[in-house]
């Protein structure tokens, strides 16, 4: 273990690119001490050659989880399913469990069911785990010993809803939002899809119905409405871009949308409202955030229709995935929000 201001953190599954970038940013926080890696695959070879952008951050090797020790944290980043089969193996390892898959994520067993098509291995532990998104479980998270971390593409439909749905701003209607997803989403295993001639320069629709984020997001936004997610790949690397069409009622305006992020959003670290008049970046944009752990929000109002254009945008691994993991840590251990995740991003870039 460590000393009382640095805690031990070990983080299975590490060569993939969510365990990596915890990783990367687990290694420039000011209270976090990375002791163990493990990788089944690169078991024994240097994290960093897995991980180049680390040459010179870290000596660690990787290691089979069956040699895992005890640590302050355990960071699972593990393909989906292999957490909640595994969960008494890790269960003693660690007081604190982060779960970057969605193992944990839906409260109710048959929602899990009808969303993964499975039934899950635990169903009586779900309610143990907290959604790790900060800004609508902050309370909860000040006491969490098990946070599971929020989806991606669902962070990306959350963010923008949560406060207009929340304050009465949106019509109870459906609401329709279409991501454009980054590679890196997918993973780093290599699929044909993924492959460099067929992924380079595409966008490909490829989920237009049925997307599995829908029922996170459901679960996590206030009221009962229809909710349709599209996704599409891109040949970027990292970053979400998605955009909500959604309804406001009569007689609201620009100023109602403000009202309500502002309410919401005034006092959060990572959440900015890009809305301007002039430049070139009027609205959200992902390619400014790479490795940040930002959201940027943006809007537009149609009030001859009544429509309003949401926009979101973040990088998907660190607001997305290992960024809002270690904000949560933040909170629930008493640190700064922001520690460790500081990097304000590139531009150009």
């Amino acid at each position: 273990m460590s000393g009382p201001d640095r805690l031990s953190v070990a983080i299975v599954g590490g060569s993939g690119y969510a365990g990596g970038e915890f990783l990367r940013l687990a290694l420039g926080h000011p209270h976090l001490n990375v002791t163990q890696v493990t990788s089944e695959r690169s078991a024994g070879q240097p994290v960093a050659l897995v991980h180049p952008n680390l040459r010179g951050r870290t000596n660690l090797k990787f290691r089979k989880a069956a040699e895992l020790e005890e640590a302050d944290i355990l960071v699972l980043a593990l393909p989906h399913g292999s957490a909640a089969r595994r969960m008494a193996e890790f269960e003693g390892k660690a007081r604190v469990i982060v779960d970057l898959s969605a193992d944990f994520r839906l409260k109710d067993p048959e929602v899990y069911r009808a969303t993964y098509g499975e039934e899950h291995p635990t169903p009586e532990r779900l309610n143990e785990w907290v959604y790790g998104n900060p800004e609508l479980h902050r309370e909860e998270l000040r006491t969490a010993t098990r946070i599971a971390c929020a989806g991606c593409f669902a962070t990306s439909v959350i963010l923008p809803l949560y406060p207009l749905l929340k304050l009465g701003v949106l019509l109870p209607k459906d609401i329709i939002a279409t991501g454009l997803v980054g590679s890196s989403a997918a993973g780093a295993s290599a699929t044909e899809a993924s492959h460099h001639p067929e992924r380079a320069g595409s966008l490909r629709v490829y989920k237009p119905v049925g997307h599995r984020h829908t029922a996170e997001a459901q679960q996590e936004l206030p009221g009962r409405f229809p909710l349709h997610l599209t996704a599409i790949s891109t040949p970027n690397v990292r970053g979400i871009l998605t955009t909500i069409q959604a309804w406001i009622p009569d007689g609201y305006s620009d100023r109602d949308v403000w009202s309500a992020y502002r309410e919401v959003y005034g006092q959060e670290p990572f959440i900015r409202i890009v809305k301007v008049a002039k430049g070139i970046h009027r609205y959200p944009d992902p390619v400014l955030l790479d490795g940040t752990n930002y959201c940027d929000l943006g809007f537009e109002m149609d009030l001859d229709s009544g429509r309003v254009v949401l926009m979101s945008a973040i990088d998907n691994l660190v607001k997305g995935t290992a960024g809002h993991a270690l904000q949560s840590l933040n909170i629930a251990h008493g640190w700064d929000e922001t520690a460790g995740l500081e990097f304000a991003g590139l531009h150009p870039a």
